[in-house]
Parts: C-alpha cells; sequence; structure tokens
C-alpha cells in the first residue's frame, strides 16, 4: 500500500485454555500452522474486556490505556484527535470501546480517534482482538474514505530507521481509498519508512472484500514470519519485504486502535459520523497460539468474569524469545544512523504531559534527550512518532 503520512501514532493460564495447548515447553519453529497452539515457559498475556465507565476511570489509566489528543498524522492534515472520541458503550449486549470518527468536509470540522497503549512491551507471540467493522456511516451521508485499524507501532528516530516495527494486524477501508474504488482491507508489515518524500519499505496482502461485522483478528509473531487470519483464515504470511528486508519487528511495540480519514475527496454533503469498536484484545508473549485457541482463551476469561488480566513478564524473567530474526542481513539502509552525539540533557527540562512542545524543541525523559518532530502536546516520547530520540543522556 502506497500511502503518505506521519505515524502516530499498546498469569497462569486457564485450566480451558491449558487443556487446549500442546507442545513442549520451548518455542518450536515447526509448529505454527493455525491449528496448532505451541507452549512456551509462562511469559504472560494481556488480556482486557474494555468494562470501563469512561477515560476517565482509574482503571483505563492504571491498566496502561491513553485516548490521543495531539495533532497530527495520519489523515487530514489539521484534523482534531479529541480524547472524547473514545467511549464505552453496549454493543449486542456486552460493552465494548468505541472509537468515533467524523468529518463534514472540510479539516477544521473532520476529527479522528485513537485508543493505544501507554507502553511499548509487545513483539512476538500472538495478538487477538474481535472487532466491529462498518461499511456505511452511523448517521450522515456515506462515500468517505475512512480508514478503521488496529496496528502496533514503535517511533521512526530517523528517515529509514532499521528498528523501525510496525504491524497493521487490519486497515479497512470500507469506500476505497490509496487508488481502491471499493471495499478493501490491508495487511502490512513495516521494514521503515521515510515520510518526506514518502518512501514506505514494507510486505502488504491486500484483501478486497467487504469485512463489515464482528471479525476476529489474529495475528502470529514467530520465526521470522507474521501470519494474519481474519475469523481463523489465513490471510497473509509476511518475512520479507520486495527489497529483501526483514519485516519482523525488531523493537517492542506499543498496541493501537484507531480510525481516521485518509482525505476528504469521497465526501458529498453534511456531517458524516462512523463508529468502529472493539470487544476485547488478548496477547500472549513468546507464544504461538492457533485462532481458535486464542478465541478460546478469551472466551474463558470472559465466561470465569475476568475483565482485565495483565501478567506480561520483562524478557529478563521469561523464557528465552523463542525464535530469531533471519540471518541474512538486510540490505543497506538508505541513510546511515547519525553519529552526533547529543546534546547535553542537563540544558533539557523535563517532559511534562500539559506542556505544548513546538518543532525542535526538546526535553528529557526516561534517561534520554528527545526533540520535537511537530507541535506536539500529550504525547509521550518514546511511543509516538511526534518526538525524535536524540540518545541516552550524558
Amino acid at each position: 500500500m502506497s500511502r503518505p503520512r506521519k505515524v502516530a501514532a499498546i498469569v497462569s493460564a486457564l485450566a480451558a485454555a491449558a487443556a487446549m495447548t500442546t507442545g513442549a515447553a520451548a518455542f518450536s519453529s515447526a509448529t505454527t500452522a493455525a491449528t496448532t497452539t505451541t507452549t512456551v515457559a509462562d511469559c504472560g498475556v494481556l488480556f482486557d474486556d474494555f468494562h470501563y465507565d469512561s477515560i476517565n476511570d482509574a482503571d483505563f489509566q492504571s491498566h496502561g490505556w491513553n485516548a490521543r489528543t495531539e495533532a497530527g498524522g495520519p489523515g487530514v492534515p489539521g484534523a482534531s484527535w479529541p480524547a472524547g472520541n473514545i467511549t464505552f458503550s453496549s454493543s449486542d449486549g456486552d460493552q465494548v470501546a468505541q472509537l468515533r470518527a467524523s468529518t463534514d468536509g472540510t479539516a477544521a470540522g473532520t476529527t479522528h480517534a485513537e485508543l493505544r497503549t501507554t507502553q511499548r512491551r509487545f513483539r512476538e507471540g500472538t495478538y487477538a482482538t474481535r472487532v466491529r467493522f462498518t461499511d456505511a456511516p452511523a448517521s450522515g451521508p456515506d462515500g468517505d474514505h475512512i480508514n478503521q485499524t488496529a496496528f502496533t507501532i514503535t517511533p521512526l528516530r530517523y528517515d529509514y530507521d532499521p528498528l523501525y516495527s510496525e504491524l497493521d494486524f487490519s486497515e479497512y477501508l470500507p469506500n476505497g481509498g490509496w487508488g481502491e474504488t471499493g471495499p478493501v482491507n490491508f495487511h502490512t508489515s513495516w521494514y521503515t519508512y521515510r515520510p518526506e518524500p514518502w518512501d514506505g519499505l514494507r510486505a502488504t496482502t491486500t484483501d478486497r472484500r467487504s469485512v463489515a461485522g464482528w471479525r476476529d483478528l489474529v495475528t502470529q509473531v514467530a520465526d521470522g514470519h507474521v501470519k494474519y487470519y481474519v475469523d481463523g483464515v489465513l490471510i497473509a504470511d509476511h518475512t520479507v519485504d520486495d527489497q529483501g528486508n526483514t519485516v519482523y519487528p525488531r523493537q517492542d511495540m506499543s498496541l493501537n486502535y484507531n480510525q481516521w480519514f485518509i482525505d476528504l475527496n469521497g465526501h458529498s454533503a453534511g456531517t458524516s459520523v462512523y463508529h468502529q469498536q472493539i470487544d476485547w484484545t488478548y496477547y500472549a508473549k513468546n507464544e504461538v497460539v492457533a485462532p481458535a485457541d486464542a478465541t478460546a482463551r478469551a472466551a474463558a476469561l470472559r465466561a470465569e468474569g475476568t475483565d482485565f488480566r495483565d501478567t506480561l513478564v520483562a524478557d529478563g524473567n521469561c523464557t528465552t524469545p523463542p525464535t530469531t530474526p533471519p540471518t541474512t542481513p538486510p540490505t543497506t539502509p538508505p541513510t546511515t544512523p547519525p553519529t552526533t552525539p547529543p546534546a547535553d540533557c542537563a540544558s533539557a527540562t523535563a517532559w511534562n504531559w500539559s506542556t505544548v512542545y513546538l518543532e525542535g524543541q526538546r526535553s528529557k525523559h526516561n534517561g534520554h534527550l528527545w526533540q520535537a518532530n511537530w507541535w506536539t502536546q500529550g504525547s509521550e516520547p518514546g511511543l509516538t512518532a511526534q518526538w525524535k530520540d536524540l540518545g541516552a543522556c550524558s
């Protein structure tokens, strides 16, 4: 997929789940088929059923979630990202997270939504989530180029950053866009990119059909492969991009959902409002879980009344990472990583959530010096592309 953008911008097993699990205590590269689950030493899981009152719920924040508010890409330049576009409501008798996006055909009248984790803790293993996509707006005229997504991502430190990692479980465009005229679902694994002028290095699978309704998205990341499933059907298996660069994630990522307009070309009249809903999300670290088993594990947690579980452990306290990225060196990045040492952190102020930072301004956070790529407020350095990492403080 070709798309100019700035990326914004994250336990003990149940007895029932354990009964579904087969394999040895070490991760095996031979058992990654859709029908097979491979057991490893317990590296923990994250499960969230999104039973919150609002984004101001103390549990929402303590469980590691955040509603984006800062301006910037992706999407329509000048559009806003109101925190209030993330709500929790009832759908088909169950509580869900809901992302709202609206447009009146102008940038000032366009709003996007993003729900994201505040920490980067996700890499190898199995991701599963139940998402409701829509082909038509909740109100107003249809036809807008809306993008409904689920993905993991890291910041881009500089053009063609070789450590950049992003997995797009789904980017659903019900009304087309990016050269497509009908409903299309993109599954994309990234090596890296350059924002200006746009150049993206990635592997993409295009699924040209409607996926409106509730869909189970499962992504397995193991043995150098990224496999994308929709409702248990394997849609894509990515290893390298067209240039031979690995698209296997090279660092921990945040987990995100967002809904945004790629442009305003499809708008006709009035104001259109679109909804995307998330029923639950599940992640098993360093474990390949078959799609049917992943959804069954989520169902078992819900059946026992568990709304949230987070037992993810740090790599140092976990089993050896299950896979080794491809040993063939990737092609030489178009640019050489900067070697200039960072400025003295002593002269920079500590990052503050409420402070507005303009392009080029610097701040220190978590032992690193950061420089704002553009106007930003409330965007934590290290989580989104609003900040450039200038290196560890001396």
